[in-house]
């Protein structure tokens, strides 16, 4: 069964986009890309989640990106 999320394709796309264009006009390799949604994940994680929850939210968060990698 397909996952619904509470949030339009259209919303998410847009903010991807921002996103994108952001790297993009500070030049941004892949390797600092990573590192900086890397910490931006850590800083939301951290100011968001119950602190009992942490874990387990960056594991889940974890395997999600592994599902969606490419061979």
């Amino acid at each position: 069964m397909p996952i619904t999320s509470k949030y339009s394709n259209e919303k998410v796309e847009q903010i991807i986009t921002d996103v994108f264009d952001v790297l993009e006009k500070h030049d941004a390799s892949a390797e600092l890309a990573l590192m900086i949604m890397g910490n931006i994940a850590t800083n939301i994680i951290n100011a968001d989640v119950p602190a009992g929850q942490r874990k387990a939210i960056a594991e889940k968060f974890a395997q999600a990106l592994q599902t969606t990698i490419k061979d």
